[in-house]
């Protein structure tokens, strides 16, 4: 997926634990971990800007698009 998370920078930014951050934003942590680890398909803007609030962030301090590689030719 071209949309890397940088979750993890944040919260080592911000010395917070997944389960704080999952606590404060109002989401499991089974549901921030997916996130996290990019494997979600969308998120929510009322999640994406809790995310920023509790992290003192924009998104694009938490959102980052990155080229795919070209097939092969």
């Amino acid at each position: 997926m071209p949309i890397a998370v940088d979750i993890d920078v944040m919260l080592a930014k911000r010395k917070m634990s997944v389960g704080e951050l999952a606590d404060r934003v109002g989401i499991t942590p089974a549901n921030l971990a997916v996130l996290k680890n990019g494997r979600a398909k969308a998120v929510r803007f009322s999640t994406l800007a809790a995310l920023c609030e509790v992290l003192e962030c924009q998104p694009g301090d938490l959102l980052r698009w990155e080229a795919e590689a070209a097939a092969g030719g």
